[in-house]
């Protein structure tokens, strides 16, 4: 997926002839701390909550003469470049620019969240299996066959890598409340299953343990 797709316009640009007053307002409204200032349509920069707590909110921006960092991703920058400068930047919007350097609007960081829900398939039922591995048995297809012999499909797959260690963790969404079979196939393969996410039908607690927590909000 590429920048261009999360692009949304619902979150208005501040001017640098506007008063924070303005910004803040705005940041309030739409919950960002951060918002592209504009000058006659050309993009300047990020301003944040941060700089612009003032005792007096109605001076103009451009009376600030703050060094606003330009961040941005262009159009055709891959998404992964995106969450890259949510997380070093610790920023709540990223401006989206065309290859003319156009300002074509901005991705928040709760599209971000959407978008990443969406991806690891987190709104699907199904079971979490995590295992732990090494470089040497990171076959994802083989991971598949073992999923797949259990009448399941594997719906999303991250890994988590651990410094300069050969050991990755790679959690597994699954098609299937209960995994507790395809976990058992995993440790007969040889896997070292870390943790299993899931329920058993036949052996369900979920309104046993509803109804205990009512009970305790009842005293």
């Amino acid at each position: 997926m590429l920048a261009a797709e999360l692009v949304a316009d619902a979150v208005p640009t501040v001017s640098t002839s506007e008063p924070i007053q303005k910004a803040l307002d705005r940041m309030a409204e739409f919950k960002v701390r951060h918002l592209p200032v504009m000058k006659d349509d050309q993009y300047l920069g990020l301003l944040a909550e941060e700089e612009i707590i003032l005792p007096d909110h109605n001076i103009l921006i451009s009376k600030l003469n703050l060094p606003l960092v330009p961040i941005f991703v262009l159009e055709d920058q891959h998404i992964y470049d995106v969450i890259t400068l949510f997380y070093q930047r610790q920023i709540t919007v990223v401006p989206v620019l065309s290859a003319t350097k156009s300002y074509l609007g901005l991705i928040t960081i709760n599209s971000m969240n959407n978008w990443f829900a969406q991806l690891t398939s987190v709104t699907e039922p199904g079971g979490i299996i995590v295992l732990e591995i090494t470089n040497r048995n990171n076959s994802l297809s083989h991971m598949a066959q073992i999923v797949e012999s259990d009448n399941a499909q594997i719906l999303s797959s991250y890994v988590r890598m651990f410094g300069d260690s050969t050991r990755m963790e790679i959690t597994l969404k699954i098609n299937k409340q209960d995994v507790s079979g395809i976990s058992a196939a995993f440790l007969r393969y040889g896997y070292d299953v870390k943790a299993v996410f899931g329920h058993n039908d036949n052996n369900d607690d979920t309104m046993d343990r509803y109804d205990s927590l009512m009970n305790y909000l009842n005293l």
